[in-house]
């Protein structure tokens, strides 16, 4: 029988992964979005139509893991300077089109419709989040993630993703199931919630910080992958132990985590559990929506979407010309974000359980939501050059803060030490990663920022912003840096300059034949400042001490130019200084 059971669990795997991949990558190539493509997936194999995978509930449930997750990430990127800097944006511009598209979605379906108020308002709501998921890509694909555009976007989509806690808040307030009123009073679950995030802030700061620090020491990444999982999941759980958001709990751990070494290592670790996961959700979604209810009324569903897209786009740019952007932007971010998102269906489902809405219609918005993404990517694509400023309005980057340093270091020993400190002097922002956990503490002390990772993975360079920076450069002091890696790191991120510290010429030679702007050979400056202080104290003029290290220079670069070409250490061997040149005659004899 457990046989059965483990092949039922591959045999649903298999098709469950194969045709999310199929329609993942075809809705990608469309420019449709991941998440489009994951919610025809779950239709298509759910028993609406080939009926090919069973149990969708028990699947939604381990896919609610994602949305935990995705919190976690939103909490991560909340660090307390780039908190403070989007304030306006986060609790203005956010706060406003929340309320104000909720409301207005929420009279749209008193009118249309014969839901009661409570109904009408926690269908409202949750239709005026946008898709988190589908936008940012799309932001960082065009190149528009960290301008003032994007982070206006941005700005609106976090506080989006904050209000699923007190929208779950309403909801259950709301609830007409018996089984909710079974629990403790409100006032005393909200003392409690508020009890646990304190208590989780302390054991971030006491335990859980700690607890990475001596991983990071002891060098194992699979066990800081599982103290990264176990953080999220300890949180979420004393969250759901009090009857509160899981999805809170998680958004408090992120929170913790988010000004600490190890945030970008935690992004980058936690990442592709959260992307499986949510994918995994969204084909339960999938699945799970009533196609026959559907089918009784496409009518509403399409008008309801085509509605909800139009009320949302002309709320949001209103909202925009208010604060004060131009018309032309405004619009862009209206149309951008006029779909609904993938809480609603969290929303819905929570709903349902609290007796507010029936299952065909948690089907129903359910659909009027997967629509409304749908008409995104072919709304921004048809009004592209409408919406395309002139010349004297194009918008520009904003100057490298630290979310968009321009240079990106990796490795904080004495070698990058100087040169950050260098680029700092010279007006650069930069951003630091080192995986050593004894120098990044003693650096904190003397007030430099350093993040915890392995800067030689792509995806952690990703986290910490190597898709905007001008320059990454590798200052480690092990020969960790490969040709294939730096090959690897241009074709990732093509818009910045390479620099590698090289151990000794071995290193100049196994990394000549790659993108890198330069290599440089970490002891040859010094070395040649001590022979320069040589020569001088030996008494040669500063002319001839010129001529000594121009010609040294001259030769070693030809040398190290043969050996290049011929691939082989032992090339140019006569080029190797081995007999004394011509002595200045006003050097004083050291007898």
């Amino acid at each position: 029988m457990e046989h059965s059971g483990t092949g039922f669990l591959l045999r649903d795997g298999f098709v469950m992964l194969g045709f999310a991949l199929f329609f993942v990558l075809l809705f990608r190539r469309l420019g449709l979005g991941a998440t489009l493509g994951y919610l025809l997936a779950g239709v298509t194999i759910g028993p609406y139509v080939l009926g090919l995978v069973g149990d969708a509930e028990e699947m939604s449930g381990i896919g609610e893991l994602g949305i935990v997750l995705l919190l976690f990430i939103v909490g991560l990127e909340l660090n307390p300077s780039r908190l403070w800097r989007m304030r306006q944006e986060i609790f203005g511009l956010g706060l406003l089109q929340v309320v104000l598209c909720g409301l207005a979605l929420t009279g749209v379906i008193l009118l249309c419709t014969v839901f009661s108020p409570a109904a009408a308002l926690v269908i409202g709501l949750p239709l005026a989040l946008s898709s988190t998921a589908q936008v940012l890509p799309m932001l960082q694909s065009a190149g528009r993630l960290r301008t003032p555009f994007g982070e206006r976007a941005f700005a609106i989509l976090l506080f989006q993703d904050l209000s699923i806690i007190p929208l779950i808040t309403i909801v259950a307030a709301l609830s007409r199931n018996p089984a909710s009123l079974e629990g403790p009073p409100g006032w005393q679950t909200a003392l409690l919630t508020v009890a646990a995030v304190f208590g989780l802030i302390a054991a971030g700061r006491f335990l859980i910080r700690p607890l990475f620090r001596l991983i990071g020491g002891l060098g194992e990444r699979e066990m800081f992958i599982v103290a990264a999982l176990f953080t999220v999941v300890a949180s979420a759980a004393v969250m759901e132990a009090i009857g509160a958001s899981t999805a809170l709990g998680a958004f408090v751990a992120g929170v913790m985590l988010a000004d600490s070494p190890y945030r970008h290592e935690l992004e980058a670790d936690v990442e592709p559990f959260r992307s499986i996961l949510l994918g995994l959700f969204f084909l339960s979604v999938g699945m799970l929506l009533n196609l026959d209810a559907i089918s009784e009324r496409p009518l509403f569903v399409f008008g309801l979407a085509m509605v909800l897209v139009a009320v949302k786009a002309l709320v949001i740019f209103a909202i925009c010309l208010a604060f004060k952007m131009h018309w032309r932007p405004a619009l862009g971010m209206g149309l951008l974000l006029s779909q609904g998102g993938e809480f609603g269906f969290v929303l819905f489902a929570a709903a349902h359980d609290a007796l507010l809405i029936s299952d065909e219609a948690a089907s129903l918005f359910g659909a009027v939501v997967t629509v409304s993404m749908a008409t995104t990517p072919f709304l921004m694509s048809v009004t592209k050059r409408f919406r395309r400023n002139p010349e004297q309005l194009k918008e520009s980057r904003e100057a490298p803060s630290e979310q968009t340093a321009g240079a990106l270091i990796v490795g904080y020993g004495r070698f990058g030490q100087t040169v950050a400190q260098t680029l700092v002097a010279g007006g650069i922002t930069v951003t630091l990663v080192d995986s050593d956990v004894e120098m990044i503490d003693v650096a904190e002390q003397f007030g430099a920022k350093v993040y915890f990772g392995d800067g030689t993975r792509l995806d952690l360079l990703r986290q910490a912003g190597a898709a905007e920076a001008e320059l990454i450069m590798f200052c480690i002091d092990q020969e960790q840096i490969e040709p294939e890696f730096v090959h690897a790191v241009h074709k990732s991120f093509p818009q910045a300059a390479i620099y590698i510290r090289g151990f000794d010429r071995r290193s100049v030679l196994k990394l000549s034949d790659t993108p890198a702007e330069y290599v440089v050979r970490e002891v040859l400056e010094s070395a040649l400042r001590m022979a320069r202080m040589a020569l001088q104290k030996m008494g040669l003029s500063e002319e001839a001490i010129e001529r000594a290290e121009s010609l040294y220079r001259a030769t070693d670069r030809e040398r190290l130019s043969k050996q290049i070409a011929a691939g082989d250490l032992r090339a140019a061997r006569e080029n190797v200084l081995t007999e004394p040149q011509v002595r200045d005659p006003a050097a004083n004899d050291p007898a």
